[in-house]
């Protein structure tokens, strides 16, 4: 079986200034206190994103056991990460706010304000009716709060990430990324104006078009975890948009990547490289990144956002036993049994 497999999104990368006290914020306010991997090592293939030479850094994924996506919490150690030189706008090209589910949007309003964090807009309902509210992290990343439907475990309000809002300049040509290459088929809503739950935002007063797209299919390793996600293009239309990272690196403050968790890399890159988006950084041969294993690569959708594929081969269950899971030998269409996927609890970070 060599055919392209797309599982869903694996992780958003985040890049912090100090990855140590940013994965206790997302672990303690947003209950991402699982850690998967932290690794330290100098980041060699992203040269041509990071001034054109390779750069120390330390990365931890970290992940809620509720279901969903998880963040690669991501920090240059041998230089000062710099942040926007101008403040980032609603609708300029880029990741702009990762989406965390959540059962209900109200409770979660009021968790947040009881754990320390002031909300940046209160809870709006969006252009079909779902209620969700938006917060940053220390580092000023956005992050939408929205109600979803899909879940791992079910004793907690708060999940994981399901998803992202991303600026485009032109929002046919990026479909023709997201949509047809990666699967987001789903058209939930298409909408052009000036919108109530976007007020609250930088630049969330100017006249937008925006296009949420889903995922559901759930096949194969992580499905049940992982779970669907959206992802939301916005494209300004009564102003110019900025580059996030322009004049910046890879690696900096911001949202980084959208990581997509793949089976037979080779394959996804021969369809990408159809599709018109070839990689700018393949490395197919095994690579280690920290306790884990893999091979990965990077394409840039039409406006330069950098979209990351990982094919994971061995994954880490249990750190202190050396417990992990070759993923080389299973089924790629069949899911891992809950109770393996559960195992993973025992690698969580109590603070």
């Amino acid at each position: 079986m060599n055919e392209k497999v797309i599982y869903g999104i694996q992780q958003i990368g985040v890049g912090v200034d100090d990855a140590e006290a940013l994965f206790k914020w997302y672990a303690t306010k947003l209950g991402a206190d699982v850690k998967v991997f932290d690794d330290n090592n100098t980041a060699t293939h992203m040269a041509k994103y990071m001034g054109g030479k390779p750069h120390d850094k330390r990365a931890i994924m970290a992940l809620n056991m509720q279901g969903g996506s998880g963040y690669e919490i991501w920090q240059f150690e041998d230089r000062t990460p710099q942040y926007p030189t101008s403040p980032i706008q609603l609708g300029d090209t880029g990741i702009f706010s990762i989406k965390v589910k959540t059962r209900n949007a109200s409770r979660a309003y009021d968790e947040i304000l009881r754990n320390g964090v002031t909300p940046i807009s209160t809870v709006m309902e969006t252009p079909n009716g779902t209620k969700s509210f938006y917060i940053k992290d220390p580092c000023g990343n956005i992050i939408q709060i929205k109600e979803y439907d899909n879940w791992f475990k079910e004793d907690k309000n708060m999940g994981g990430l399901f998803g992202c809002t991303i600026g485009v300049t032109d929002i046919e040509a990026a479909m023709k990324l997201y949509v047809d290459v990666l699967g987001y088929k789903n058209i939930i809503y298409d909408k052009s104006g000036k919108f109530d739950d976007f007020a609250a935002l930088n630049g969330g007063n100017e006249n937008i078009r925006r296009v949420l797209l889903g995922r559901s299919e759930n096949v194969g390793g992580f499905s049940k975890l992982f779970g669907g996600s959206q992802i939301e293009l916005v494209q300004v239309t009564s102003r110019t948009p900025n580059k996030i990272f322009a004049n910046r690196f890879w690696g900096d403050i911001g949202f980084i990547h959208l990581c997509f968790d793949v089976r037979n890399m080779e394959a996804v890159i021969k369809d990408c490289d159809k599709a018109g988006f070839p990689f700018q950084v393949k490395v197919i041969e095994e690579f280690d990144m920290g306790d884990a294993n893999g091979k990965w690569g990077y394409l840039e959708d039409p406006d330069g956002t950098l979209i990351e594929f990982v094919e994971a081969l061995k994954i880490p269950l249990i750190k202190k036993l050396g417990w992990s899971i070759n993923m080389k030998k299973r089924n790629p269409h069949k899911p891992l049994p809950n109770w393996l996927i559960k195992a993973m609890s025992f690698n969580r970070v109590k603070f």
